[in-house]
């Protein structure tokens, strides 16, 4: 019998232990170490932020899923990861050990590499529930007193999507509270153009989202690097195309949220030949560690180079499409391995987004991910946000179920009827 064990339970590590488990049968013991026992759809932050979502909506015990699977679940989270000894020390001083181990922790958020910035401090964040919770209390405050606002994402930042679907979620809440008009909106990103996602564009996504920001009355900087934020007022140097400084702006906020540079976790960072320099998993085709083969990782802790070079940093997303391929290679890999057998499965790394603007939205279909592509499509329209709707109840109903069905096949590429979507499914 093997022991394989997932460290993090977030949309990649929860899956990854459900397709773990109709993938090795019920001889094998599967365990999941996570900080707490409950599970958020994080894509539904930007919701909770404006009062649209309660946590409770988006929140999932597992205890009671994982008994039904079999699948053990170590609450007390993970301190160190010892891949030497294949054992992971765990937050109460207890070990755990494995066999197989797949690192889904996600990303630790790098709040502190730039002054006055963060949830802690004087801006806002909806990456964590719990930020997303004191987001919501501080648009209220901003309701009742409504001032200028800043959005966007910071050097290094590699999920550009949340920061656009919150400007104009925003924007939409403000407008259902009747002080629009009183807000003034900037978008401010250390993406080359708006629209670049990390990911050079895909169709027209530049195009698509400066209509979407003028139609909004939002103004924006891209090739911006946040200097330091003090109350009421961010900092932010402007960067020409060849590197040098274009110009420095003081940028005034009575409420600001902007996405930060992520890195990894304390428990895995700066261990030599699993890490790179920030501390994000380094991983073969096979999402394998080249130093420790019983080591595959999935999601956002994958380390994976930037396309090429900016005048300011930009990270390379990892889309819900692109985890779900990493975690069913991953499931089939491990397998071969008890099997005796070598590693064969390659993930696709195609992405397939939905960016809900509260009544409206933008999808793109990148494939792969990586330029070149076969496809490189993006689309806008009210549909959008109706696809966003459904991917939510969808999704957390596969969380509570304990289903391991790939969520873009069944509902992605079928159930929209997109031509150009069931063309990728076809191609994949």
């Amino acid at each position: 019998m093997s022991h394989v064990v997932v460290l993090g339970a977030g949309l990649g590590g929860t899956i990854m232990a459900y397709e773990l488990r109709d993938r090795l049968g019920s001889e094998h013991r599967i365990s999941v170490v996570n900080k707490g026992h409950h599970y958020h759809f994080v894509p539904s932050n930007p919701w909770v932020a404006v009062g649209w979502r309660e946590r409770e909506q988006v929140e999932i015990d597992l205890e009671p899923v994982f008994k039904r699977r079999d699948i053990s679940l170590y609450p007390q989270g993970a301190r160190r990861l010892d891949p030497a000894a294949k054992s992971i020390e765990l937050l109460d001083g207890s070990f755990i050990t494995y066999d197989y181990l797949v690192i889904a922790t996600g990303p630790d958020l790098a709040f502190d590499e730039i002054p006055g910035f963060g949830p802690a401090a004087e801006t806002q964040s909806v990456c964590f529930i719990e930020h997303a919770l004191s987001t919501k209390t501080a648009f209220d405050r901003l309701v009742a007193n409504p001032g200028p606002v800043v959005v966007g994402a910071v050097q290094g930042a590699s999920c550009f999507g949340p920061a656009y679907e919150f400007a104009f979620i925003l924007d939409k809440a403000l407008r259902q509270a009747k002080v629009r008009d009183r807000v003034p909106m900037t978008f401010i990103t250390p993406e080359p153009y708006i629209g670049h996602l990390g990911l050079d564009g895909v169709g027209d996504t530049r195009g698509l989202l400066e209509s979407e920001l003028r139609q909004h009355h939002i103004k924006w900087i891209t090739n911006a690097r946040l200097d330091k934020v003090e109350a009421g007022n961010v900092y932010v140097s402007e960067f020409a195309e060849d590197g040098t400084l274009r110009q420095s702006h003081q940028v005034p906020f009575a409420f600001s949220m902007m996405i930060p540079a992520f890195r990894g976790v304390e428990a895995v960072r700066g261990i030599e030949g699993l890490t790179n320099p920030r501390g994000f998993i380094l991983a073969d085709k096979h999402q394998r560690n080249p130093s420790f083969p019983e080591i595959f990782s999935v999601g956002v802790c994958v380390a994976i180079p930037p396309l090429g070079k900016t005048p300011v940093p930009v990270g390379v997303p990892k889309t819900g499409f692109m985890i779900e391929s990493m975690v069913t290679a991953t499931a089939q890999n491990i397998a071969s391995l008890i099997e005796g057998k070598q590693p064969s499965a390659v993930p696709t790394w195609n992405a397939v987004c939905l960016a809900d603007f509260g009544d409206s939205g933008v999808a793109f279909v990148a494939q792969p991910q990586i330029p070149p592509r076969n496809v490189n499509w993006s689309a806008s329209g009210s549909w959008v946000h109706g696809a966003k709707v459904g991917f939510e109840k969808y999704y957390l109903h596969k969380m509570r179920s304990g289903h391991s069905e790939p969520f873009y096949e069944t509902l992605v590429l079928r159930a929209l009827g997109i031509e150009k979507l069931k063309q990728v499914k076809q191609d994949a």
